[in-house]
């Protein structure tokens, strides 16, 4: 199980290019061509071109990180934002920008946390919610959806 998480604009349509995807420690990473030619020389990746989309951020994380989030108090924003009255996502700057100072703050607390099983950490968790809060930041009106 994962959890994904979009940031739309309705009305405005983006374009994305040829894309590539792997599946690593617990989430989908979109690697550059020249990253996949590093990983993997002489192999040809799948890759596909998407459409004219009105997604402007996608995100898949495993939930096997939502017990982290708890911890930190973003569960709820992450997980849930729709049942805490979140749809935009400058409403996710705030509690995201609250997680990521408590987290880098005490990494030994949020450690503890990592899955036994080894899939999701801290180490991946941390670079993924500085993602989202990016794209909240540059796309501050947009709509907010997870699916879990």
């Amino acid at each position: 199980m994962s959890l994904d998480v979009s940031l739309t604009i309705p009305g405005e349509t983006h374009t994305y290019e040829s894309r590539i995807f792997v599946r690593e420690d617990g989430q989908t990473k979109e690697l550059t061509r020249e990253e996949w030619d590093q990983r993997f020389p002489g192999q040809k990746p799948f890759s596909f071109s998407a459409p004219d989309t009105n997604f402007v951020f996608e995100a898949n994380i495993t939930s096997n990180l939502g017990r982290m989030a708890d911890a930190v108090g973003i569960y709820m924003a992450l997980w849930r934002p729709d049942e805490i009255g979140i749809t935009k996502a400058n409403q996710l700057i705030e509690p995201l920008t609250e997680g990521l100072k408590q987290m880098e703050s005490d990494p030994k607390k949020f450690k503890a946390f990592n899955p036994s099983n080894g899939w999701g950490s801290y180490d991946d968790f941390v670079p993924w919610l500085r993602r989202y809060l990016n794209a909240c930041i540059e796309y501050p009106e947009a709509d907010v959806s997870a699916s879990r």
